[in-house]
């Protein structure tokens, strides 16, 4: 991923999307292109809303793997979780 890619700013309303709703607009969008329907004006729009429901997914991702990184299991097989500061 370049530089600007990894500093793009996602919009507010990608933000607050989980990352199920992110997935499934992102293959909307994916089946949408793929089918050439649409001028290239709404390609290179849609295409620009994909990459940054990408970009949502990918940090979902790396969050949701932060926190299982910081699952540990003890001598007795119980589970502890070392609460994660995401901030």
């Amino acid at each position: 991923m370049s530089e600007n890619q990894q500093t793009a700013e996602i919009p507010a309303d990608i933000a607050a999307m989980s990352f199920e709703q992110a997935l499934a607009e992102l293959e909307t969008i994916v089946r949408q292109l793929e089918s050439g329907k649409g001028n290239l004006d709404e390609a290179i729009t849609a295409y620009e809303r994909g990459a940054a429901l990408k970009r949502h997914c990918e940090s979902k991702l790396a969050e949701a793997q932060r926190r299982v990184d910081r699952i540990s299991f003890s001598a007795d097989g119980s589970v502890t979780a070392t609460p994660a500061n995401l901030d």
